[in-house]
Protein backbone atom coordinates (compact mmCIF):
# COMPACT_ATOMS: atom_id res chain seq x y z
CA UNK A 1 0.00 0.00 0.00
CA UNK A 2 1.08 3.56 -0.15
CA UNK A 3 1.34 5.76 2.53
CA UNK A 4 3.56 8.74 4.20
CA UNK A 5 6.72 7.52 5.59
CA UNK A 6 8.68 9.41 8.37
CA UNK A 7 12.13 8.57 7.80
CA UNK A 8 13.77 11.31 10.28
CA UNK A 9 12.31 13.86 12.74
CA UNK A 10 12.12 17.25 10.82
CA UNK A 11 12.30 15.95 7.21
CA UNK A 12 10.19 16.32 4.73
CA UNK A 13 8.22 12.45 4.37
CA UNK A 14 8.17 10.31 1.58
CA UNK A 15 5.24 8.52 -0.03
CA UNK A 16 6.52 4.66 -0.56
CA UNK A 17 5.19 1.48 -1.15
CA UNK A 18 5.03 -0.57 2.74
CA UNK A 19 3.42 -3.83 3.27
CA UNK A 20 -0.35 -3.58 4.69
CA UNK A 21 -1.26 -3.58 7.98
CA UNK A 22 -1.85 -7.30 9.18
CA UNK A 23 -5.49 -8.29 11.11
CA UNK A 24 -4.44 -9.34 14.65
CA UNK A 25 -7.30 -11.41 17.00
CA UNK A 26 -9.65 -8.72 18.35
CA UNK A 27 -8.77 -6.24 15.55
CA UNK A 28 -10.01 -4.94 12.27
CA UNK A 29 -8.22 -3.13 9.28
CA UNK A 30 -9.87 -0.33 7.49
CA UNK A 31 -9.83 0.69 4.17
CA UNK A 32 -9.02 4.82 4.67
CA UNK A 33 -11.49 7.30 2.64
CA UNK A 34 -10.47 10.23 4.42
CA UNK A 35 -8.13 11.14 7.52
CA UNK A 36 -7.49 14.18 8.72
CA UNK A 37 -4.48 16.46 9.05
CA UNK A 38 -3.68 17.99 12.46
CA UNK A 39 -1.05 19.56 13.90
CA UNK A 40 -1.06 16.33 16.62
CA UNK A 41 0.74 14.97 13.70
CA UNK A 42 3.57 18.03 13.30
CA UNK A 43 4.14 17.69 16.65
CA UNK A 44 4.79 14.16 15.85
CA UNK A 45 7.04 14.68 12.81
CA UNK A 46 9.21 16.80 14.53
CA UNK A 47 9.76 14.14 17.54
CA UNK A 48 7.67 15.60 20.29
CA UNK A 49 5.98 12.51 21.24
CA UNK A 50 8.06 9.82 22.90
CA UNK A 51 5.68 7.35 21.95
CA UNK A 52 6.70 7.61 18.05
CA UNK A 53 9.57 4.92 16.65
CA UNK A 54 11.14 5.26 13.08
CA UNK A 55 10.48 4.70 10.54
CA UNK A 56 6.37 6.16 11.02
CA UNK A 57 3.69 6.48 9.57
CA UNK A 58 1.19 9.37 11.08
CA UNK A 59 -2.55 10.07 10.78
CA UNK A 60 -5.10 9.58 13.90
CA UNK A 61 -8.36 11.19 12.79
CA UNK A 62 -10.27 8.24 10.15
CA UNK A 63 -13.31 7.06 8.59
CA UNK A 64 -13.55 4.30 6.00
CA UNK A 65 -14.55 0.48 5.32
CA UNK A 66 -13.31 -2.82 6.88
CA UNK A 67 -11.20 -4.63 4.63
CA UNK A 68 -10.24 -7.55 6.97
CA UNK A 69 -12.03 -8.63 10.45
CA UNK A 70 -9.95 -10.55 12.45
CA UNK A 71 -10.43 -13.26 14.92
CA UNK A 72 -12.97 -12.62 17.95
CA UNK A 73 -14.17 -9.91 16.51
CA UNK A 74 -18.03 -10.16 16.62
CA UNK A 75 -20.95 -7.84 15.20
CA UNK A 76 -18.81 -6.20 12.21
CA UNK A 77 -18.28 -7.40 8.84
CA UNK A 78 -16.12 -6.68 5.69
CA UNK A 79 -17.57 -3.10 4.38
CA UNK A 80 -18.76 -1.57 7.24
CA UNK A 81 -18.69 2.01 7.42
CA UNK A 82 -16.91 2.83 10.33
CA UNK A 83 -14.69 5.48 12.28
CA UNK A 84 -13.17 5.71 15.89
CA UNK A 85 -11.98 7.88 18.38
CA UNK A 86 -8.29 8.27 18.54
CA UNK A 87 -7.60 6.59 21.62
CA UNK A 88 -8.05 3.22 20.64
CA UNK A 89 -8.56 1.44 24.33
CA UNK A 90 -8.05 -1.86 25.72
CA UNK A 91 -12.10 -2.70 26.81
CA UNK A 92 -10.89 -4.39 30.41
CA UNK A 93 -9.13 -2.33 32.39
CA UNK A 94 -10.76 -0.52 35.17
CA UNK A 95 -10.85 2.74 33.65
CA UNK A 96 -12.85 1.10 30.40
CA UNK A 97 -14.89 -0.87 32.87
CA UNK A 98 -16.25 2.54 34.26
CA UNK A 99 -16.74 4.36 30.86
CA UNK A 100 -13.63 5.95 30.84
CA UNK A 101 -11.93 4.71 27.66
CA UNK A 102 -10.31 7.61 26.84
CA UNK A 103 -8.04 8.07 29.74
CA UNK A 104 -7.33 3.79 29.36
CA UNK A 105 -3.72 3.24 30.78
CA UNK A 106 -3.77 1.00 28.04
CA UNK A 107 -4.23 2.88 25.41
CA UNK A 108 -2.98 2.69 21.57
CA UNK A 109 -3.08 5.54 19.42
CA UNK A 110 -2.71 5.43 15.65
CA UNK A 111 0.21 8.22 14.07
CA UNK A 112 1.64 7.30 17.35
CA UNK A 113 2.32 4.72 19.19
CA UNK A 114 1.21 2.17 16.11
CA UNK A 115 1.55 3.49 12.20
CA UNK A 116 -1.20 5.27 11.62
CA UNK A 117 -3.94 6.54 8.93
CA UNK A 118 -1.82 8.38 6.16
CA UNK A 119 -2.03 5.47 4.21
CA UNK A 120 -4.26 3.37 2.60
CA UNK A 121 -5.22 0.82 5.31
CA UNK A 122 -4.86 1.41 8.78
CA UNK A 123 -5.66 -1.00 11.77
CA UNK A 124 -8.10 -0.47 14.55
CA UNK A 125 -7.10 -2.76 17.79
CA UNK A 126 -9.85 -3.67 20.47
CA UNK A 127 -11.82 -3.15 17.65
CA UNK A 128 -15.19 -4.29 20.03
CA UNK A 129 -15.08 -1.38 22.00
CA UNK A 130 -13.17 1.16 19.81
CA UNK A 131 -15.12 0.90 16.24
CA UNK A 132 -17.74 3.55 15.85
CA UNK A 133 -20.71 2.69 13.21
CA UNK A 134 -21.25 5.29 11.14
CA UNK A 135 -24.59 6.61 9.32
CA UNK A 136 -25.31 5.88 5.55
CA UNK A 137 -26.23 9.76 5.21
CA UNK A 138 -22.40 10.61 6.84
CA UNK A 139 -19.98 11.30 3.84
CA UNK A 140 -16.44 9.72 5.01
CA UNK A 141 -14.69 13.32 5.25
CA UNK A 142 -17.17 14.47 7.86
CA UNK A 143 -16.67 10.98 9.60
CA UNK A 144 -12.91 11.50 9.53
CA UNK A 145 -13.30 15.12 11.31
CA UNK A 146 -15.04 13.85 14.24
CA UNK A 147 -12.33 11.49 15.33
CA UNK A 148 -10.16 13.70 16.97
CA UNK A 149 -10.96 17.50 16.78
CA UNK A 150 -15.11 17.48 16.35
CA UNK A 151 -15.12 14.90 19.17
CA UNK A 152 -12.55 16.19 21.40
CA UNK A 153 -14.24 19.65 21.17
CA UNK A 154 -18.33 17.81 21.85
CA UNK A 155 -16.92 16.06 25.18
CA UNK A 156 -14.87 19.01 26.49
CA UNK A 157 -17.75 21.60 25.62
CA UNK A 158 -20.64 19.23 26.80
CA UNK A 159 -19.53 16.44 28.55
CA UNK A 160 -16.60 17.85 30.70
CA UNK A 161 -17.10 22.02 30.55
CA UNK A 162 -21.53 21.16 30.83
CA UNK A 163 -21.88 24.82 29.07
CA UNK A 164 -25.26 25.43 29.37
CA UNK A 165 -27.65 27.97 27.27
CA UNK A 166 -26.60 31.78 28.55
CA UNK A 167 -23.43 31.23 29.96
CA UNK A 168 -20.73 33.12 28.11
CA UNK A 169 -18.08 31.12 26.63
CA UNK A 170 -14.78 32.06 25.73
CA UNK A 171 -12.54 29.73 23.51
CA UNK A 172 -8.76 30.54 22.71
CA UNK A 173 -7.41 29.59 19.42
CA UNK A 174 -9.78 28.93 16.13
CA UNK A 175 -7.99 25.94 14.44
CA UNK A 176 -10.37 22.62 14.26
CA UNK A 177 -10.63 22.34 17.50
CA UNK A 178 -11.56 25.47 18.75
CA UNK A 179 -14.13 26.11 15.63
CA UNK A 180 -15.68 23.44 16.90
CA UNK A 181 -16.07 24.28 19.98
CA UNK A 182 -17.36 27.47 18.86
CA UNK A 183 -20.17 25.51 16.92
CA UNK A 184 -21.03 23.16 19.75
CA UNK A 185 -21.21 26.01 22.41
CA UNK A 186 -23.61 28.16 19.86
CA UNK A 187 -25.67 25.44 19.06
CA UNK A 188 -26.01 24.79 23.21
CA UNK A 189 -27.68 28.65 23.41
CA UNK A 190 -24.40 29.79 24.54
CA UNK A 191 -22.75 33.63 24.09
CA UNK A 192 -18.96 32.80 22.54
CA UNK A 193 -16.25 34.62 22.59
CA UNK A 194 -13.76 33.70 19.94
CA UNK A 195 -10.24 34.99 20.29
CA UNK A 196 -6.95 33.92 17.65
CA UNK A 197 -4.33 35.95 15.73
CA UNK A 198 -5.41 35.19 12.71
CA UNK A 199 -8.27 37.05 10.97
CA UNK A 200 -9.49 34.33 8.81
CA UNK A 201 -9.89 32.04 11.91
CA UNK A 202 -12.21 34.71 13.38
CA UNK A 203 -14.15 35.34 10.05
CA UNK A 204 -14.98 31.40 10.14
CA UNK A 205 -15.79 31.50 13.95
CA UNK A 206 -18.66 34.08 13.08
CA UNK A 207 -19.77 31.68 10.84
CA UNK A 208 -20.20 29.29 13.20
CA UNK A 209 -21.70 31.44 15.38
CA UNK A 210 -19.55 33.35 17.67
CA UNK A 211 -21.11 36.66 18.75
CA UNK A 212 -17.60 38.42 19.52
CA UNK A 213 -13.99 37.82 17.99
CA UNK A 214 -11.07 39.42 19.56
CA UNK A 215 -7.99 39.38 17.04
CA UNK A 216 -5.11 38.72 20.02
CA UNK A 217 -1.73 40.06 19.11
CA UNK A 218 0.77 37.47 20.37
CA UNK A 219 -1.70 34.49 21.26
CA UNK A 220 1.78 31.94 22.59
CA UNK A 221 4.90 34.83 23.42
CA UNK A 222 3.30 36.61 26.12
CA UNK A 223 2.08 39.84 25.38
CA UNK A 224 -1.25 39.65 24.93
CA UNK A 225 -1.94 38.34 28.35
CA UNK A 226 -3.58 41.26 30.04
CA UNK A 227 -5.74 43.02 27.10
CA UNK A 228 -7.00 40.00 26.04
CA UNK A 229 -8.29 38.65 29.67
CA UNK A 230 -9.37 42.52 30.38
CA UNK A 231 -11.09 43.02 27.07
CA UNK A 232 -13.53 39.46 27.83
CA UNK A 233 -13.90 40.59 31.54
CA UNK A 234 -15.46 43.79 29.73
CA UNK A 235 -18.08 41.67 28.21
CA UNK A 236 -19.02 40.43 31.66
CA UNK A 237 -16.36 37.51 31.81
CA UNK A 238 -16.65 34.03 30.92
CA UNK A 239 -18.34 31.06 32.90
CA UNK A 240 -15.94 29.42 30.80
CA UNK A 241 -13.18 29.52 28.83
CA UNK A 242 -11.52 26.97 26.64
CA UNK A 243 -7.87 26.47 25.74
CA UNK A 244 -7.88 24.98 22.25
CA UNK A 245 -4.04 25.89 21.58
CA UNK A 246 -2.01 24.73 24.75
CA UNK A 247 0.63 27.28 25.62
CA UNK A 248 1.42 29.01 28.33
CA UNK A 249 0.12 32.28 27.90
CA UNK A 250 -3.06 31.28 26.82
CA UNK A 251 -4.46 29.57 30.10
CA UNK A 252 -3.05 32.49 32.05
CA UNK A 253 -5.14 34.87 29.85
CA UNK A 254 -7.94 32.13 30.21
CA UNK A 255 -7.74 32.38 34.03
CA UNK A 256 -7.80 35.76 34.38
CA UNK A 257 -10.74 36.44 31.84
CA UNK A 258 -12.94 34.21 33.86
CA UNK A 259 -15.89 35.26 36.11
CA UNK A 260 -15.83 34.23 40.10
CA UNK A 261 -16.41 30.34 40.03
CA UNK A 262 -15.91 30.19 36.71
CA UNK A 263 -14.73 26.83 34.98
CA UNK A 264 -11.27 26.89 32.69
CA UNK A 265 -10.84 23.42 30.16
CA UNK A 266 -7.73 22.60 28.73
CA UNK A 267 -8.04 20.96 25.44
CA UNK A 268 -4.53 22.17 23.49
CA UNK A 269 -1.63 19.53 25.04
CA UNK A 270 0.41 22.01 27.31
CA UNK A 271 4.47 22.13 26.65
CA UNK A 272 6.54 21.10 30.37
CA UNK A 273 7.16 24.38 32.82
CA UNK A 274 3.76 25.38 32.60
CA UNK A 275 3.10 27.40 35.80
CA UNK A 276 -0.55 28.50 36.97
CA UNK A 277 -2.04 31.37 39.11
CA UNK A 278 -2.74 28.98 41.94
CA UNK A 279 -3.76 31.89 44.21
CA UNK A 280 -6.41 32.82 41.82
CA UNK A 281 -8.04 29.64 41.45
CA UNK A 282 -8.12 29.46 45.64
CA UNK A 283 -9.74 33.02 45.68
CA UNK A 284 -12.02 32.77 42.76
CA UNK A 285 -12.97 29.25 43.21
CA UNK A 286 -12.12 28.71 39.93
CA UNK A 287 -12.39 25.09 38.41
CA UNK A 288 -9.84 23.38 36.34
CA UNK A 289 -11.10 20.57 34.07
CA UNK A 290 -8.60 18.76 32.02
CA UNK A 291 -10.05 17.25 28.90
CA UNK A 292 -8.79 14.23 26.43
CA UNK A 293 -10.79 12.81 23.53
CA UNK A 294 -14.02 10.81 23.73
CA UNK A 295 -14.90 7.39 24.25
CA UNK A 296 -16.63 5.24 21.18
CA UNK A 297 -20.14 5.16 23.41
CA UNK A 298 -20.09 8.27 23.66
CA UNK A 299 -20.74 8.69 20.26
CA UNK A 300 -24.44 8.27 19.58
CA UNK A 301 -25.36 11.82 21.19
CA UNK A 302 -22.95 13.61 18.36
CA UNK A 303 -24.21 11.51 16.10
CA UNK A 304 -27.82 12.21 16.15
CA UNK A 305 -27.68 16.24 16.94
CA UNK A 306 -25.36 16.24 13.28
CA UNK A 307 -28.35 13.74 11.35
CA UNK A 308 -30.61 16.25 12.82
CA UNK A 309 -28.78 19.49 11.59
CA UNK A 310 -28.00 21.19 15.01
CA UNK A 311 -24.31 20.72 14.30
CA UNK A 312 -22.63 20.84 10.99
CA UNK A 313 -19.20 19.54 11.18
CA UNK A 314 -19.19 19.53 7.94
CA UNK A 315 -18.34 23.15 7.41
CA UNK A 316 -15.09 23.14 8.99
CA UNK A 317 -13.25 21.50 5.98
CA UNK A 318 -11.48 24.17 4.58
CA UNK A 319 -9.50 21.86 2.50
CA UNK A 320 -9.31 18.76 0.66
CA UNK A 321 -5.84 17.21 -0.47
CA UNK A 322 -4.51 13.95 -1.98
CA UNK A 323 -1.70 11.95 -0.31
CA UNK A 324 0.53 13.00 -2.51
CA UNK A 325 0.08 16.19 -1.36
CA UNK A 326 0.69 15.40 2.39
CA UNK A 327 4.14 15.57 3.10
CA UNK A 328 3.72 19.27 2.50
CA UNK A 329 0.95 20.01 3.53
CA UNK A 330 2.33 18.45 7.09
CA UNK A 331 5.98 20.89 6.90
CA UNK A 332 3.97 24.03 5.84
CA UNK A 333 2.22 23.84 9.58
CA UNK A 334 5.90 24.85 10.83
CA UNK A 335 4.47 28.18 9.53
CA UNK A 336 0.93 27.68 11.48
CA UNK A 337 -2.06 25.86 10.97
CA UNK A 338 -4.49 27.16 8.03
CA UNK A 339 -8.00 27.63 9.33
CA UNK A 340 -10.33 24.99 9.39
CA UNK A 341 -9.55 21.43 8.92
CA UNK A 342 -7.89 19.66 5.74
CA UNK A 343 -8.84 15.92 4.96
CA UNK A 344 -6.48 13.55 2.88
CA UNK A 345 -8.31 11.38 0.83
CA UNK A 346 -6.49 8.44 0.03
Amino acid sequence: MRAVVVSEYGRLPEIREVPEPAVADGAVVVKVEATGLCRSDWHGWMGHDSDIVLPHVPGHEFAGTIAAVGAGVEGWAVGDRVTTPFICACGTCEQCLEGNQQVCPNQLQPGFNYWGSFAEYVAVPYAGVNLVRLPDAMDFATAAGLGCRFATSFRAVHQVGQVVAGERVAVFGCGGVGLSAVMIASALGAEVIAIDTNPEALELARQQGAKHRLQAPVLDGGSGVGSVAARIRELGGAHVTIDALGSNDVIQQALHALRPRGRHVQVGLLPSGVTLDVGRLISQELTWLGSHGMPAHAYPELLNLVAVGNLNPTQLITRTIALDQTPTALAALTNGTPPGITIITP
